[in-house]
């Protein structure tokens, strides 16, 4: 099973639909995908309209003691192959638990090695902000997925979160391959023409040679979780990014 942690420091740069587009984009070349949200703010979850009261069964249970198991958190959704672990309110709970309990920062990685032979990949939406969660996600992945929003501003948040991830990549002593997806590109104006070429100066290797586009559908959740794939630019522009993030994962195995 390979997992993505999709993360940045970040906010508003497009996390959760990069996580979502993946996974169904996995899911559609007809890989088992469980797709997990990490978020407190559970945007994911509200996206797939999983009632939230009484709080549902989901990626919480994964840190409690014993841990629950994947498998049995994981529910269907209207997309062939894609199953979703919910979030709950109580994961904003896990940093003051984490000072206490030992092992905390190793519940993600040990319920996906348990479940490895039930799932082709595990994709983590993971919330906004470094904490026990972000370590826990990229402490477990194979490769990491970076949105970033082509202005100046989040430029900042990409070199914090690629600092946090050359930390914990040193920590778990096993490479944690590092890619940056620019998105919410509007080549109409300055700005973001010159966030982009600024991207491939500085990280020239590890960024999408294209952009997702500003595109008001993918802002519609009921589109974006319906069993029909969506059309327009936007998800045209993800399944492109896909493909490329795959044809890497070879050339990321032989220099591991």
């Amino acid at each position: 099973m390979q997992t993505w942690a999709i993360a940045n420091q970040k906010g508003g740069v497009g996390k959760t639909t990069t996580s979502l587009c993946l996974a169904r984009g996995l899911a559609a070349d007809g890989a088992r995908v469980v797709l997990i949200d990490l978020d407190p703010h559970a945007s994911l979850t509200r996206a797939f309209a999983v009632p939230t009261d009484p709080p549902p069964a989901g990626s919480h249970d994964l840190f409690n003691p014993g841990g629950a198991e994947l498998r049995s958190l994981a529910r269907g959704t209207a997309i062939d192959n894609l199953l979703l672990v919910a979030a709950q309110p109580a994961l904003a709970t896990l940093e003051r638990r984490g000072a206490t309990q030992p092992g905390l920062g190793l519940s993600i990685g040990r319920a996906l090695h348990a479940a490895r032979a039930n799932f082709d990949y595990a994709v983590l939406d993971c919330p906004p902000t470094l904490g026990l969660l972000m370590v826990n996600a990229l402490a477990a992945a194979d490769r990491l997925v970076v949105p970033t929003q082509t202005d100046p501003l989040a430029l900042h948040g990409l070199a914090d979160m690629l600092r946090t991830a050359a930390m914990v990549e040193r920590s778990r002593r096993r490479p944690l391959p590092r890619h940056v997806l620019p998105t919410l590109y509007d080549r109409r104006t300055r700005s973001g023409v010159q966030s982009l070429d600024r991207l491939h100066d500085l990280y020239e290797g590890r960024v999408w040679p294209k952009a997702i586009p500003m595109d008001t559908r993918l802002r519609d959740p009921s589109v974006l979780t319906a069993a029909e794939a969506p059309g327009g630019r936007g998800a045209d522009a993800y399944r492109s990014a896909l493909n490329w993030l795959l044809a890497a994962m070879p050339r990321q195995q032989e220099a591991a």
